[in-house]
Parts: structure tokens; C-alpha cells; sequence
């Protein structure tokens, strides 16, 4: 059974999001690639279908709420909402409840209300007592309307009728099928089955058929669900778990007083049923309807919730709402969002759904009242609008949280104030952390393994991707990289990773018994095939020269990094740490001697680079092309040749600026790397996202089975790069 709870999901970028799902079994492989790819999303072309006059698609943010557990059955919940706070609010009250058993929710019956509403009858008491005499006949007659039905174990199972009066005393007989439409929403089949016996009744009674139409007041299809929460899981900010335990009750006995405080209330609970039910593809406006119609049958307009406190002390909530909602059938076929979203759920019927979306009702009940007995709601709220903001002005991801930790600390949640404080943190950061040295990364426009076996490679500089600021230290050494989450003392015993290559480079410089406090600023990400290690390896070194003062050259610097390469990557070819030494465009091939040639370009190109979400170790793929390689000589080297060609011609295409023969030569030379098996599905995808979005060419970048692609945008940068964000990839730009 898959399990619902993954801890620090909200931390994850989009991506990393998606990945977890597929790896903790919400997620098949294929529905992972829809979303990465942006194809759950309803096409112009699909809805043009479903409704008229499309001129295009309207989106709304597809949001995952985990923690649902329900009748001892675990459930990802996923949402379809603009509003801050739900999802956050719902996984929070998901999570408590599993410490206490989870949600128990139950249905007796699922049953839709088909009407018929027959007027002019002269005798009504005649007439119903015909249509009670005909019931079975007429139940055998509105079947046979959808014999299919009856077969997926629905169909109708009852007839109810009943006299009412108009306002001007007009008598009104209303005749209810009740149906059982299975795992269909059902509109369509009780609006048919009500139009095709609607003659008969009204024949029977001998009236006048007026109206023949479903009821969204699902009142024989209602579920319940309960959940009990602790005292001492309610405490926080201040609050003791007891005084938040009453103030929810006090605030549900409110509703049960105040009708206007009881639209509030309830508005609250479909914050979540209903974003659940356009995830799901379901009809919410009918949900809506019959949701808010139940609430006042009583003649009086209340809460959908109770909650109290038990003989433990326990806090009890209990939800009772009519949902009839489907898993077939509706938009599920026509919207592949839809089809996805449901199967999220892991809801196996309609009916699991229901009782689903009634705990969702329930938790995000519970989740308001918590709020408005403690922190009160808008706090929640000011938190996620500053987070909107703070993005909104172009806050760079390593000092967003400190951007809005300052912002809310403020007070103003305001733009005007978001910019003062970017300004603020920004000018801090640059004056707390001038770095020692910098280090370019780099992407290899052609050439990757190829090179390893003396072809050229073409490979551009990322410039200043990496800093470093070193300064001495009296006991250990140590080393921070925040961007990658890394801090503490190294531990030299280690022969392999960062710690061996600082060691190394000590070494080198002959200094291995001083020690220094290392932090490393790294635009570039690890293990995408940028040159990361590379660009560390040549920050430090030149970082720790700056600091003792040590003489050394570039050509030293280039030699310490490659031998630093080395450990990283088994048998490198010298591009990484050539490009991150000499931050230049060059053209080159190593056959026991390194040949660099470096090239003059008028413009930078207009390259986007876009990390995937899974790491290519470099090590492993050049382990496995060598092995491959050793089994099919001759057809590797005819590759190996063919990319060679392509370094060579490449070259002069960029220099020239014919961005789209380079193109055309870039989208070949990935068709190259696939064949040589470094290429995976979902950089595939990547470049062929690329590609449709307008760039000229597309390919892998680096040693490949993960890691990054490249794109050549002339003219189509934004549209690419939008492209690639709203799949979920970061994305980088060459920059002079």
C-alpha cells in the first residue's frame, strides 16, 4: 500500500515534487512525464470540444495536499485551487489526524434524485395511488432506459412520490427515480431516464409533465465522516492544546447559532471539497449547490460540522454532506488533467472518492477553526502572499526564505517593501561575502565523450558561476556550500568526494597543514553536467593562493583541477576544468597532448540551459560508453567521428552566428549521444519541450543519464524558458 506521508514536500521545487510522487507510488512513470512536460493540461483543441465559442484554456494552480489517511487507506489529495494557504492548511490537518487514527467516513447509500413534476392533475390522491399501483412497471420501464447500467451493478431502485402545492395553492405532484448510477456522476443518465418515462407518468396521472430533471440535492447520497484529534497536538505558537480544543468548539457552537457565521463556516469546508472535485473532473457547481441546499433543510441554514470534546478530552469532529461524484464518464475522457488528478487519488470507485472528499471537507474545517482559535486565519494567509511577492520581484532562490522571514517580520506585505528588503539583503550579502576568486562552469555545445577518446569538443564558459571565500582558520578545515546544503568539517580521511578534492588541493599547494573556512557560492547545480566540480576546484585553489599570497598561473590552476577531476570522474577529458580556468569559448582535443583553440565570438549566444530532475555522474557514464565502446570498437569511433565533424563545423557555425544550421547541427548531435545510450527519457522529453516551445536546436549537455539540456533560442528565449518553469525545470542563461 502506498504511503501517503512525505515529509518536506512543500520543500521540494516542482520537479523534485513530481519525482517524489512517481517514487512513493502515486505517480506512475507516464503521468510523471505529463506533468513534467506541461501535457495534463487541457489543449484549445480538446476544449473546443467540450464546450462552445473557445478562444483558449484558463489555468488554475494543480496542487498535491499528501498525509490523507481514510478507513485505515492512505490518499494523496490533489487540488485545484488559487486561494493560499488550502493546501498547506489541508496537509497540516491530514498529518495530525494520522497520529490518531486517520478519518473514518462511511456512505449507506449513493443514490440521485431523477424529478418529475407533474401539473393540471384534477384528482392528485387518484393519481398518486395510480403511480404507487405502477411502480414496479414504471421502475422496469425507466431501466430499460440504460440496460448498461443495471449490468455495472446501478440502475434505479426506487420510486417516491409525494403531493405538493404551488404558492397560489395549485396542487403539484413530484415523482423522485431514484437511482444508482454506480461510478458515474450520473447527470446525463437520470436527465434521460427522467425524460423517457416522464410521458408515461404524466399519462398516468393524467397532467402535464413540467419539469423532468436530476436534483443536485443529493440528500439519499450523504457521508459522514469523524476524526478525533489529542489536546496536546493542537498546542503551538504559544497556544496550550486544551484552549485551542475549546475555542474550536465554541467557534462550531457559533455557527450553530448564527446562520450568517454558518455561511462562513461552510464556505471554509468547500474550500476543499471543491478544489478536490475539479481535480477530479467533477461537477463542483453541483456539489456546491447540493451542499449548501442540505444545510438548510432544516428550514434553518447550518454548519455542515459539528465538533465537541469527548470523555478523554479529545476534540471530535464530525462532517455530514451530500456528495454524488464519479470516476467515469463526465470530462474524465475529454481532460487528461482531470484523468491524472483522479488517478492521484488512489481512489478505486466513486464511492472511496466520496468519502475522500468528505475528510478533505472535514480536515480543511478543522484547519480554519484551528487558525481563527490561535494565530487567527489571516496569518496564514499574509505568510503565502508574502512568499507571492517576494517571488513576484525577482528574488534570486538563495535569499528568498531571508527575504520573507524580513518581509512578514515587517509587517507591510506590501511590493513596495519586498523590493526595499531584496535591495537590503542583497547589498549585505554582497559585502559580507566579496569572494577570493570565481570560477566559470560550462556547457559543452558538442563533443561530450567524444572528447575522452581524442575528437574535439566544443564547449562554451557559464563565467563567475562559482565563487569562493577562504579565509585561515586555527583547528580544522571546513566547508560550506548553501546552495547545496552542504556545512561542516572536512573530513580528509574521505578518499573520494569534495572533501578528497580540498585535500588534494592543500596538497598540491603544498599547504595541507594549514586549515580554513571554506564557502563556496555555486549558481550551478550538482551533478547536471555544468562543471561543478570543476568550477569548485579552481574557485578554491585560486581563492586560497589569494589568501596566503601564493604565485601561480592558470596553466597550474588547470593542472590541479584536472588532477582534482580525476577523482570525481575516473577518466575525464579536461573540458571542465580547461573552460573553468580560462572562462573562454574554445574548441579542442586531447590525443596525449592538449590542443586548445580558443574562438572570438561577437554576442554571447542565446543558450538556455535546463537542469532535469534526475543527476548525471559523470563517472558512470563515461564508465559506461568506454564498456560499450570495448564490445563495438568500430561503431563507436564511426560515432565518435561523426560528433568530431560536428565539433569542427559547429565551431564555425557559432562563430558566424548562423544560429540555424547551428541548430540543426545541435539536434543531431543529441540524435548522436542517444545513440551512444547517455541520453534518458526525460531529457528527451526536455528537447523536444524545447524545441516545440521555438528553439532552433536542442540537445544534452555534459556526460548525460541525467543532468541538463541546451537550448539555441534565437528569438524565442522567454517562450522556451517559460516553457521549461511551467514543466518544473530550473533553468539557467549564458551570461557575459
Amino acid at each position: 500500500m502506498n504511503d501517503s506521508r512525505i515529509a518536506g514536500l512543500y520543500k521540494l521545487n516542482v520537479a523534485e515534487r513530481i519525482e517524489a510522487l512517481r517514487q512513493h507510488g502515486w505517480l506512475s512513470r507516464a503521468d510523471a512525464d505529463r506533468l513534467r512536460d506541461g501535457r495534463q493540461v487541457l489543449s484549445s483543441v480538446a476544449a473546443d470540444k467540450i464546450i462552445e465559442n473557445v478562444v483558449g484554456v484558463f489555468g488554475l494552480p494543480f496542487s498535491i495536499a499528501p498525509n490523507f489517511q481514510v478507513n485505515d487507506r492512505d490518499h494523496m489529495v490533489p487540488l485545484v485551487v488559487e486561494e493560499p494557504s488550502i493546501v498547506a492548511a489541508l496537509s497540516g490537518a491530514a498529518r495530525l489526524a494520522r497520529t490518531s487514527g486517520g478519518f473514518l467516513a462511511s456512505c449507506d447509500e449513493s443514490l440521485l434524485a431523477g424529478q418529475v413534476h407533474v401539473t393540471g392533475v384534477a384528482d392528485p390522491e387518484a393519481a398518486m395511488q395510480v403511480l404507487q399501483a405502477e411502480k414496479s412497471a414504471l421502475l422496469d420501464a425507466a431501466n430499460d432506459v440504460h440496460p448498461r447500467l443495471s449490468a455495472r451493478g446501478g440502475g434505479v431502485r426506487d420510486l417516491d412520490v409525494r403531493r405538493l402545492e404551488l404558492p397560489d395553492g395549485t396542487p403539484l405532484i413530484r415523482v423522485h427515480l431514484l437511482v444508482d448510477t454506480a461510478d458515474a456522476m450520473g447527470a446525463n443518465l437520470v436527465n434521460s431516464i427522467c425524460e423517457a418515462i416522464a410521458p408515461t407518468i404524466a399519462r398516468l396521472c393524467q397532467g402535464d409533465v413540467s419539469l423532468r430533471i436530476l436534483s443536485n440535492l443529493a440528500d439519499r447520497s450523504v457521508v459522514t465522516a469523524t476524526v478525533r484529534y489529542r489536546p496536546d497536538s493542537l498546542a503551538g505558537n504559544g497556544f496550550d492544546g486544551e484552549v485551542v480544543r475549546d475555542a474550536i468548539v465554541m467557534a462550531s457552537n457559533i455557527a450553530l447559532a448564527d446562520p450568517h457565521r454558518a455561511a462562513t463556516h461552510n464556505k471554509g469546508i468547500m474550500n476543499g471539497v471543491d478544489a478536490l472535485a475539479i481535480a477530479t473532473g467533477n461537477d463542483w457547481r453541483a456539489i456546491e449547490a447540493g451542499a449548501h441546499s442540505f444545510a438548510a433543510a432544516s428550514g434553518r441554514y447550518m454548519p455542515l460540522t459539528q465538533w465537541t470534546v469527548n470523555t478523554d478530552g479529545d476534540l471530535l469532529g464530525e462532517i455530514a454532506i451530500p456528495l454524488k461524484v464519479g470516476t467515469v464518464g463526465g470530462t474524465l475522457h475529454a481532460n487528461p488533467a482531470a484523468a491524472l488528478g483522479l488517478a492521484v487519488t488512489g481512489a478505486k470507485s466513486a464511492n472511496e472518492l466520496a468519502l475522500l472528499m468528505a475528510a478533505v471537507g472535514l480536515a480543511q474545517n478543522f484547519a480554519a477553526l484551528r487558525a481563527l482559535s490561535s494565530s487567527g486565519i489571516q496569518q496564514g494567509h499574509m505568510k503565502l502572499h508574502a512568499r507571492s511577492l517576494v517571488a513576484a520581484v525577482g528574488t534570486p532562490d538563495e535569499c528568498f526564505d531571508d527575504v520573507v522571514a524580513k518581509l512578514i517580520e515587517s509587517g507591510e506585505i506590501k511590493r513596495w517593501r519586498a523590493e526595499e528588503i531584496l535591495e537590503q539583503v542583497t547589498a549585505s550579502t554582497t559585502r559580507q561575502k566579496t569572494p577570493n576568486a570565481t570560477a566559470a562552469g560550462k556547457v559543452i555545445l558538442f563533443g561530450e565523450h567524444a572528447a575522452v577518446y581524442g575528437r574535439h569538443a566544443l564547449a562554451l564558459p557559464i563565467p563567475d558561476a562559482v565563487s569562493a571565500v577562504v579565509e585561515p582558520a586555527e583547528a580544522t578545515t571546513s566547508l560550506a556550500i548553501p546552495n547545496w546544503g552542504i556545512a561542516g568539517k572536512l573530513d580528509f580521511d574521505d578518499q573520494e568526494g569534495i572533501a578528497a578534492a580540498i585535500a588534494l588541493i592543500l596538497q598540491q599547494l603544498d599547504v595541507r597543514g594549514r586549515s580554513f573556512a571554506i564557502t563556496v557560492d555555486s549558481r550551478l547545480p550538482r551533478a547536471m553536467g555544468l562543471g561543478s566540480s570543476a568550477a569548485i576546484a579552481v574557485a578554491v585553489t585560486r581563492a586560497i593562493c589569494d589568501v596566503l599570497e601564493l604565485p601561480i598561473d592558470n596553466e597550474r590552476i588547470n593542472a590541479i583541477a584536472f588532477e582534482c577531476e580525476k577523482l570525481a570522474h575516473g577518466t575525464p577529458s579536461g573540458v571542465d576544468n580547461t573552460l573553468s580556468t580560462y572562462a573562454r569559448p574554445m574548441l579542442f582535443h586531447n590525443d596525449g597532448t592538449l590542443h586548445i583553440e580558443p574562438l572570438s565570438l561577437t554576442e554571447v549566444p542565446p543558450i538556455i540551459i535546463a537542469c532535469s530532475s534526475d543527476v548525471g555522474l559523470t563517472s558512470e557514464q563515461v564508465a559506461g560508453v568506454r564498456s560499450r565502446y570495448e564490445r563495438a570498437p568500430q561503431r563507436y569511433s564511426a560515432l565518435f567521428d561523426e560528433i568530431d565533424s560536428i565539433s569542427l563545423a559547429g565551431a564555425e557555425l557559432l562563430q558566424a552566428r548562423d544560429y540555424k544550421e547551428l541548430g540543426l547541427a545541435m539536434n543531431i548531435c543529441h540524435g548522436l549521444l542517444n545513440a551512444i545510450e547517455v541520453s534518458t527519457p526525460e531529457l528527451e522529453r526536455m528537447v523536444i519541450l524545447a524545441r516545440s516551445a521555438g528553439a532552433a536546436g536542442a540537445k544534452l549537455t555534459g556526460g548525460g543519464g541525467g543532468g541538463s539540456i541546451i537550448a539555441l533560442c534565437p528569438g524565442a528565449m522567454d517562450s522556451v524558458q517559460s516553457a521549461l518553469h511551467q514543466a518544473g525545470y530550473k533553468t539557467l542563461v549564458l551570461q557575459q
